[in-house]
């Protein structure tokens, strides 16, 4: 693969109770186990919600792609919601994401063949069908 950008974010502190900070500064932000995996509320994100923001706009961007190659043109208020949910497997944890689209006044065959063409296009789609190795440096 010939890679065209790298993004770098390095993760401090208690991991999920931690903080994260990209290289450039721009994400900067204090994270915090959800209730619902035991935290306790306190302000801050996590790891899941950072994955469903990134998910969504890459989606969006597939699928604004997809229908310019077709030639059509989305509604501005065209958008994406990601859901991702977390839960135990066998050996450790695993996430669910779940793709939500909403295309107003497009007709719905349109609008499945485009998400579906999306869905081969986004490389957050395409990472969560393929499995990758991580490799580790120790520093």
């Amino acid at each position: 693969m010939s890679v065209a950008y790298t993004a770098n974010a390095t993760a401090t502190g208690g991991g999920r109770n931690g903080h994260t900070r990209s290289d450039d500064g721009v994400i900067d932000l204090n994270l915090t186990v959800p209730k619902g995996l035991g935290g306790d509320g306190a302000r801050g994100t996590n790891p899941e919600q950072l994955f469903a923001s990134g998910y969504a706009a890459c989606f969006l961007g597939a699928l604004r792609f997809v229908a310019g190659q077709a030639k059509v043109k989305l509604p501005e208020e065209t958008s994406v919601s990601v859901s991702v949910g977390i839960g135990p497997r066998e050996g450790g944890f695993e996430i669910h994401p779940a793709v939500s689209v909403s295309i107003p006044g497009f007709d719905r065959a349109q609008a499945e063949d485009l998400v579906a063409k999306a869905h081969q296009v986004c490389p957050y789609s395409h990472a969560m069908r393929t499995p990758k190795e991580v490799s580790a440096v120790l520093a």
